[in-house]
């Protein structure tokens, strides 16, 4: 029995590294690809209008609603403590550093990393990665390359408009809803809203680009066994990608709190 369970933990632990080893020398391979070969422009921009065009609406309305939200929760508590003057501080806080970048990758997860997945692996399944191979085209080069970079540029935009779309709205609600004082409500987020609060913010937004792009493309990569395969590898590939946002957020949070302080401004 116990030798069962140490085999099972083990075969699990083995699998682990060997996912992680795939995802690094598919993060190395896109990056020399990209260092060495002439970029491709036409499915650059194609990309770009996909990850970060269309999904604009989705990023609009998570940032507006989660700023809302958050602005009123936050008024119900300060509210009690006689401070609710501090609403704009701690709401541009919570977004800068953790709620627009963890949500924003969440949701570009569930719209552009499926899709990724999806699409790779239909190409895998039907034998078209075969064919680039046939004609000489790096699949690698072709394929991952375009969507790494365009991701790499767009997560931060995206972010940076959820978190904009997020303080228009907890404005609205603050003066509008609960009369705090506008002006006030402004000044106050601008004096405790520091540059390394926006700097967490871009930077977390760039890591989980990386971090889709790669899971999303390896799974589609990998994909197989037909229609039933690929409908497999999207749905890891949302959850890997997911997970992998939520575990690295923590880790990011307090390597970025090492490197700029509370007194850096």
């Amino acid at each position: 029995m116990f030798v069962r369970f140490f085999t099972g933990v083990g075969a699990v632990v083995v699998a682990s590294f060997v996912y992680l080893g795939e995802l690094v020398l598919l993060a190395a391979e896109a990056i020399g690809s990209a260092v060495t070969h002439r970029m491709r422009w036409r499915l650059f921009l194609r990309q770009m209008v996909d990850i970060g065009l269309l999904s604009q609406l989705v990023v609009v309305i998570t940032g507006g609603f989660t700023g809302a939200v958050f602005a009123a929760q936050t008024y119900f508590q300060f509210n009690k403590l006689g401070v609710a003057s501090g609403v704009g501080a701690v709401v541009s806080a919570a977004l800068f550093r953790e709620l627009g970048p963890v949500l924003t990758g969440l949701m570009v997860t569930g719209r552009v990393g499926a899709a990724m997945s999806a699409e790779i692996g239909t190409m895998k399944v039907t034998e078209q990665i075969d064919a680039l191979r046939a004609l000489a085209v790096h699949p690698v080069d072709y394929l991952v390359v375009p969507r790494m970079l365009a991701m790499m540029f767009s997560m931060p935009l995206l972010v940076a408009e959820c978190i904009g779309f997020g303080l228009v709205a907890a404005y609205f609600v603050s003066v509008n809803l609960f009369d705090i004082s506008g002006p006030y409500f402004v000044a106050n987020m601008v004096r405790w809203t520091l540059p390394r609060d926006i700097i967490m913010g871009l930077t977390k937004g760039f890591c989980f680009a990386t971090l889709i792009v790669f899971i999303s493309c390896h799974k589609g990569l990998t994909s197989r066994e037909g229609a039933v395969g690929v409908g497999r590898a999207t749905t890891e590939a949302v959850v890997n990608a997911s997970l992998a946002i939520l575990i690295s957020n923590f880790f990011l949070t307090m390597f970025l709190n090492v490197i700029f302080p509370a007194g850096w401004r």
